[in-house]
């Protein structure tokens, strides 16, 4: 489960992380990564394998639960890739992100068994992590596909991703006019109403969000 910065916070350890830093920027990043989603509605993703860390089956794992660490508390878990794996001896890697986990994996104790982990998600039954009691905490996956209306009631635009490029959780919204998408902070601040149960949340967006970019800096290097 989730939590917007801003919203009172309680209970266990919540999967799809949430950092209390709000984000300011409404413009997605040239070139960075979208945590992947999953395809089943009756999982929930909790993470995903990177390289290999060494030569004797410890590998890098993205760790998508509140408290990075609490992914190896979840007992065996659903793979990408069809098998059933179970997390053990897990660390934070060194000066990384907190949410990068050096990790190994029962039964996998050589580099050619991390390498076959690299890009293979980690999910488990929706069932199995409880119903969700209060009425700010939610799945992340739940929130695509969502109607985004302004304080008035009129539609702005559809969610359709839920990224976060290390600063925190972003709304991806497709304009209701059609054109391109934009990112908008998932925030109290700029997401003050959540009604996922009528399949919508009322956002108060900056005007400019679907705004074309403006020119680049003359000094940008990219």
């Amino acid at each position: 489960m989730a939590r917007r910065p801003g919203s009172s916070s309680r209970g266990p350890a919540r999967s799809d992380r949430l950092p209390a830093e709000a984000v300011t920027s409404a413009r997605k990043p040239h070139a960075a990564p979208t945590p992947p989603a999953s395809p089943d509605p009756g999982l929930v993703l909790l993470g995903e394998f990177g390289r290999p860390h060494g030569l004797h089956g410890e590998v890098r794992l993205k760790s998508h639960t509140s408290e990075p660490l609490a992914i190896a508390g979840y007992g065996p878990l659903h793979a990408s890739d069809g098998r059933t794996l179970e997390l053990a001896n897990v660390r934070p890697a060194a000066g990384s992100s907190p949410d990068l986990l050096i990790v190994r994996v029962k039964g996998v104790d050589d580099r050619t068994g991390a390498e076959a982990l690299n890009r293979v998600t980690l999910s488990i039954a929706r069932e199995r992590l409880g119903k969700v009691e209060d009425e700010d905490e939610f799945f992340l996956t739940d929130l695509i596909g969502l109607t985004v209306e302004d304080g008035a009631g009129t539609v702005i635009g559809t969610i359709v991703a839920v990224p976060n490029f290390g600063g925190g959780d972003l709304l991806e919204i497709r304009p209701a006019a059609g054109g391109p998408t934009a990112l908008l902070p998932f925030t109290k601040a700029f997401v003050p109403s959540l009604d996922i149960a009528g399949g919508k949340v009322v956002a108060d967006p900056p005007d400019d969000l679907f705004a074309p970019p403006g020119p680049k800096p003359a000094d940008d290097p990219g």
